[in-house]
């Protein structure tokens, strides 16, 4: 196979003969980059993006990028073909805002003509079939085709947005394909260390780097640093390893650029059937097409307890086997296997009343179960509304406070899985061994969608070993996309801070109205207890006056008079965001601050102010630029800001929902952490703390120079929800009429027979 052709046809040299031909064909395309591409936009340059299509079908769509005749995509996808009679088409289109976008040129390659199971580096001519003298560059390719008559393992997972289906008469169904590809044989636990002498992009000698994992559907990004060559990430995350021999992670690092895509850094990979299991092994992998070196730490181990299996076959319903994993995760193995907290059983037995899908008023269902990046999916139910699918998932559980996450899709043979609707479940909220129905929900999870899916949910846990996970970084779910820029988003986060900042100019109001002695016994009162904490101050009282507040609010919660804040106010408080929409609000009215209490302050006016200016900083330093790149820059600093105010409520809201109870097990953590703080405050010297907590800062680097960093206090705050958190796992009430046991009623002569009788019958 010659470089630098446009069309690859059918071989002349003959072959050695090949077996029978299979079922299905596994297509593995990795899209490099283009060459000289044509010219579509009137600055003299193009916005390309690239698509796949098979028989008529597209299956996968690049992403853009912008302003570049020589792009660099690097990415890759698996397709499964049935037959090698279509040809692939790769098309180049520039892409334009609000306008259709132009055709740039295609090719086309005759998979027949592809050598199985090698991996073929192709430079594909585009070509205009309307102009075909006109030269319209080159795109590069490396293809590899290989026969599927086993197992079918890292394919491009069904949910995916990209994931097509490769042809139109395809028999084989989406379920059974992707059947055997869901339990995993191990883990990949990645530290992404740190970075050496990196590439400088940018015009003042530096760079923003981050950096791009991918193995297999699996992606993980990291988080950008700013102006630095010599990066120190301290990130950790985790892969599922599919293939028993290994397999292959790419790595792509990138620079960061507000206003335009991305920079190109370079590349490796990592080969995983070189590295030895139940080992740590530090790498030192220079990038290709690039400059410097990225530092990791990649340790394989084996996973237990992932499995899935028919409702009359389960672990947990043997007594001797529940027995055992109960042993296995008691309180005389707390020191064992840190990273393995739990257990989770989820029995997924039916759904009810599902949305109708297809234009039959029918749907085609099937079930996924996600627990952080866990993900394992049950069979499809086709024609049917009321779909019976009685499977039992196990998964591992790293973090007690982990959500479960249950989507319904309906299989589309030509398109994309549909959305169906969707249940989260905090792992602590489970009522263990109870069948219980939950009523689906939309996307977004705020509001319901039509029908409800009954599950029964058992989780075994170590509270040792949690609690320990719980002042651990939270594990990171792996990237589906960047953050959009929302108005109605932007608002809600903008209200969010703007209750927390209330509640601290209300506290600030009350202690100051005591020094102005607007009531004579408040004031009295608060002179009295000044001067006698004042007088007998001493250190370990600041743990145990922040002890107060949560042991008021515990007694409070057992007398029966509750303070945590009703989910529902904060359903009110959310949809009055989305009324606002309905308002005019050019003209803001001026006493439209009056009503949240802060009729003299402007907080929040200057902090936006601040935000306004850098607005227009933007748009001065970009005035030199095109449209788009203003109004990419734009966009950029209102998705920032849209984060930092949501970061700043979800913070702020953490805190308050720690001492309202929210989530127990952390207030019980608090406790336990203030009343040691207290205790050893009492009897230690400051002095001491002070030192051998500097110390081991300052030797922290020295003895484990490959440590992930972490910020406990931040790790702990992470695992209780946010407002809008507590409304999304929110469960919603549900017809009385609906109840686990009850099964729609069969036709007549054919008497229903549970599982469980069935199984019984059998034995």
């Amino acid at each position: 196979m010659r470089e630098g052709i446009s069309i690859v046809g059918p071989s002349t040299v003959e072959s050695p003969p090949r077996p029978s031909c299979p079922a299905m064909f596994q297509l593995d395309i990795i899209l490099k980059k283009g060459n000289n591409l044509a010219i579509r936009d009137r600055t003299g340059t193009s916005d390309p993006y690239v698509k796949f299509k098979i028989g008529g079908k597209e299956v996968f769509k690049s992403k853009t990028i912008f302003k570049n005749l020589n792009p660099v995509w690097d990415e890759r996808v698996s397709l499964l073909v049935e037959t090698l009679r279509e040809p692939l088409y790769v098309k180049v289109f520039d892409y334009d805002f609000g306008f259709q976008d132009d055709f740039m040129g295609s090719a086309q390659v005759h998979l027949e003509s592809l050598e199985h199971q090698r991996i073929l580096d192709l430079t594909l001519d585009l070509g205009d079939p309307q102009y075909p003298d006109q030269d319209l560059g080159t795109i590069d390719l490396g293809i590899t085709l290989s026969p599927k008559d086993g197992d079918i393992r890292e394919t491009t997972m069904l949910t995916g947005k990209s994931w097509k289906r490769s042809s139109k008469n395809q028999s084989m169904r989406l379920s059974d394909v992707h059947k055997k590809s869901q339990l995993w044989r191990g883990i990949v636990n990645i530290g992404l260390i740190e970075g050496r002498r990196l590439k400088a992009m940018d015009d003042n000698g530096q760079s923003d780097p981050y950096v791009r994992f991918r193995m297999g559907h699996q992606k993980y990004k990291s988080k950008v640093l700013a102006k630095c060559l010599n990066p120190q990430w301290r990130e950790q995350f985790d892969f599922h390893l599919y293939e028993e021999q290994g397999g292959y992670i790419d790595i792509t690092v990138w620079d960061r650029d507000q206003g335009r895509r991305d920079d190109f850094m370079g590349r490796c990979t990592i080969d995983l059937s070189t590295l030895a299991r139940e080992r740590t092994h530090k790498l030192d992998l220079p990038l290709e097409d690039g400059a410097g070196v990225l530092v990791l730490l990649v340790t394989l181990t084996a996973t237990s307890a992932v499995s899935i299996s028919d409702l009359s076959v389960n672990a947990l319903d043997n007594p001797y086997e529940r027995h055992q994993i109960a042993q296995r995760y008691g309180l005389m193995r707390s020191l064992i296997n840190l990273k393995d907290v739990g257990m989770v059983q989820v029995k997924v037995l039916r759904a009810e009343g599902l949305m109708a899908a297809d234009v039959t008023g029918k749907s085609d269902p099937f079930c996924v179960v996600e627990l952080s990046n866990d993900r394992l999916q049950t069979q499809t139910v086709y024609k049917n509304l009321s779909p019976e699918w009685n499977k039992v998932f196990t998964f591992n559980i790293k973090d007690i406070h982990s959500v479960l996450e249950v989507t319904v899709y309906d299989e589309d043979r030509d398109r994309s899985a549909d959305f169906l609707g969707k249940v989260v479940i905090p792992l602590l909220n489970i009522q263990n061994g109870v069948r219980k129905a939950y009523a689906l929900k939309s996307k977004e999870l705020t509001g319901p969608t039509k029908g409800v899916i009954f599950l029964e949910i058992d989780v075994i846990f170590n509270a040792i070993k949690a609690s320990i996970r719980t002042i651990n970084p939270i594990e990171q779910k792996y990237i589906e996309g960047e953050s959009k820029m929302s108005k109605q988003l932007l608002l809600q986060n903008f209200n969010r801070v703007r209750r927390c900042v209330m509640v601290l100019i209300n506290a600030g109001c009350f202690i100051n109205s005591c020094f102005q002695w607007d009531s004579p016994q408040r004031s009295i009162c608060a002179f009295v207890l000044y001067v006698l904490v004042v007088w007998n101050f001493e250190i370990y009282m600041i743990p145990l006056v922040l002890l107060l507040p949560l042991v008021w609010n515990y007694l409070l919660i057992a007398s029966g008079k509750d303070t945590r804040q009703d989910v529902q106010a904060v359903e009110d408080l959310l949809q009055d965001v989305d009324d606002d929409f309905d308002k005019d609000d050019k003209d803001p009215k001026p006493g439209s601050w009056d009503d949240g209490g802060l009729p003299e302050s402007h907080i929040l006016q200057d902090i936006l102010a601040s935000w306004h200016f850098e607005w227009i900083r933007v748009m001065v330093d970009s005035e030199r630029k095109g449209f788009m790149d203003k109004l990419y820059a734009i966009q950029d600093v209102c998705v920032s800001v849209q984060n930092a105010l949501g970061e700043v409520a979800s913070y702020g809201e953490r805190i308050k929902n720690t001492f309202n109870w929210t989530v127990p097990f952390v207030s019980w953590l608090v406790v336990v952490a203030l009343g040691v703080a207290c205790i050893l405050l009492y009897y230690i010297p400051l002095r001491y703390m002070l030192l051998a907590w500097g110390v081991n800062k300052f030797t922290k680097k020295l003895r484990s120079p490959y440590s992930i960093d972490n910020n406990e206090l931040l790790d702990l705050l992470s695992r209780v929800p946010s407002d809008v958190q507590l409304v999304q796992y929110h469960e919603l009430k549900l017809d009385p009429s609906l109840s686990p046991n009850k099964r729609k009623k069969n036709p007549p002569g054919l008497p229903w027979v549970s599982p469980e009788s069935r199984c019984a019958q059998s034995t």
